[in-house]
């Protein structure tokens, strides 16, 4: 049986939902009152535009969104690590749209994508920005207690990235990678950065 390359194993929606409280000792953002974190896997195409996928919504514009963070990516590998890494802690079996991203994706290597990466989706043409930073809504969502370093120090962030050519993708597309510049910084290495500053 051949093997199947790069392709979107979901494209997700968010559900609004309050905004979680982390756990105690937590860091607690300042936070709108709903958010947008909790994606569900959408049916057939969708459409993106500029500022993202039409039918997502984006409730924390202040830290979230807007033309270098219009999509979200993360990769089902690093969620099945995750699996793996908190067995029984978890409250909730980890799926597609688990980690907030709009993208689920298999077969990319996202956390080593350089910035200005182009990934081909369908119809839409994606650009690799960076990477997404853990905040306090997220750990109230997960439920874990010590999430955003334990979040930090895994290193799989998953990368945002800009809408390059706006169109419609689906489930199952294939991912066509355009590689970024030469000597352009990972997805990790910008996250490792951040932390290190």
């Amino acid at each position: 049986m051949p093997s199947v390359g790069p392709r979107v194993v979901s494209v997700n929606l968010a559900q609004v939902i309050q905004t979680p409280v982390p756990a105690r000792g937590e860091h607690r953002d300042r936070k709108p009152g709903r958010t947008g974190i909790d994606k569900r896997p959408a049916q057939g195409a969708v459409q993106v535009g500029p500022l993202g996928l039409v039918g997502d919504s984006v409730l924390d514009t202040a830290h979230h969104g807007g033309l270098s963070q219009a999509v979200y990516a993360y990769a089902r590998e690093d969620q099945e690590w995750w699996e793996r890494e908190l067995g029984d802690e978890l409250r909730q079996p980890i799926t597609p749209g688990s980690f907030g991203e709009n993208l689920t994706v298999a077969g990319v290597a996202v956390n080593d994508a350089r910035v200005g990466e182009r990934w081909a989706i369908g119809s839409v043409v994606l650009e690799v920005t960076h990477p997404r930073i853990p905040c306090s809504t997220f750990a109230g969502f997960i439920g874990l207690r010590g999430w955003v370093r334990r979040f930090a120090l895994a290193e799989r962030p998953g990368a945002y990235l800009r809408v390059e050519t706006p169109g419609a993708l689906s489930a199952g597309d294939a991912v066509e990678v355009t590689p970024g510049p030469p000597g352009a910084p990972t997805i990790r290495e910008v996250f490792a950065a951040f932390y290190r500053r």
